[in-house]
């Protein structure tokens, strides 16, 4: 046996039985749907940045109000100010002059950086004074009870100045239980396959050895990749559009009984 083998493999190699593996699908219609968006709002000073973020959140939260959405679905994630220093009304200083072109300062002679005047090009005591201004930024959770009009309120949201971050989201009530049931019918799958395969060989299916599990949750991904890849993934074509899609794959490995 080699040393690198995995458990199952050095089972199967011990052991007569079958490995197989069962596949299940449960759809669910969404119940709600969610987006994450953000607020930001641009001033010279923090407080005013702030001022500005709250009242543009409020006309936010106005148009998205119009469309549906309560007060109670809007859920802040976070909200923080930024400093953004910026060089100032004459912008970036220039190239500093070749090395054989620097201007000579004799005694007392100060022409080139003579009081009232910036090293720069700038205005008098620019050089003491640091200019910058504040972003305030707002991120949102927003969730939408109605699934349909999702979009109607990313759009009323994003015509108000919030800008939308990711995609969507959509979400069952019952999470938990369209889980399970997909996981226990791949279980069943995978037994059923067993002794479909034990029968042709002239054996039956004991005991299950070994069993691993996994459950994926898409917005129609997985029947809409059948419908393309039938050889990969098996032939079907999605029967509903926008529903949740539930899709579980259990590989189990199962003794031969002994006769």
């Amino acid at each position: 046996m080699s040393p690198f083998a995995s458990p199952m493999q050095a089972h199967h190699q011990r052991t007569e039985g079958i490995a197989v593996v069962g596949e299940a699908v449960r759809r669910v219609a969404p119940e709600s749907a969610e987006f994450v968006m953000e607020i930001t709002a641009n001033a010279p000073t923090a407080a005013q940045a702030v001022r500005d973020n709250h009242l543009k959140t409020t006309q936010v939260t106005q148009a998205v109000g119009s469309a549906g959405v309560q007060p109670a679905d809007l859920q802040t994630i976070s909200l923080n100010v930024h400093n953004i220093f910026s060089p100032g009304p004459w912008g970036s200083p220039p190239a500093l002059p070749g090395y054989g072109n620097v201007p000579q300062i004799g005694h007392g002679v100060f022409s080139a950086y003579s009081a009232g005047a910036h090293p720069f090009g700038g205005p008098a005591g620019a050089a003491e004074v640091q200019l910058g201004s504040y972003c305030a930024k707002n991120t949102l959770r927003v969730s939408v009870r109605e699934p349909g009009r999702v979009g109607e309120v990313a759009d009323a949201a994003t015509r108000a100045g919030a800008t939308i971050l990711g995609a969507f989201s959509f979400k069952a009530s019952d999470d938990a239980g369209a889980r399970r049931a997909a996981l226990e019918a791949a279980a069943r799958d995978a037994r059923a396959k067993a002794e479909t395969l034990a029968t042709a060989a002239g054996k039956q299916v004991g005991e299950p050895v070994a069993i691993a599990e996994e459950v994926v949750a898409s917005n129609g991904a997985y029947l809409a990749l059948r419908s393309v890849m039938p050889f990969t993934l098996g032939a079907g074509a999605p029967h509903a559009v926008g529903d949740l899609e539930y899709y579980a794959r259990v590989s189990a490995s199962f003794r031969f009984q002994e006769r």
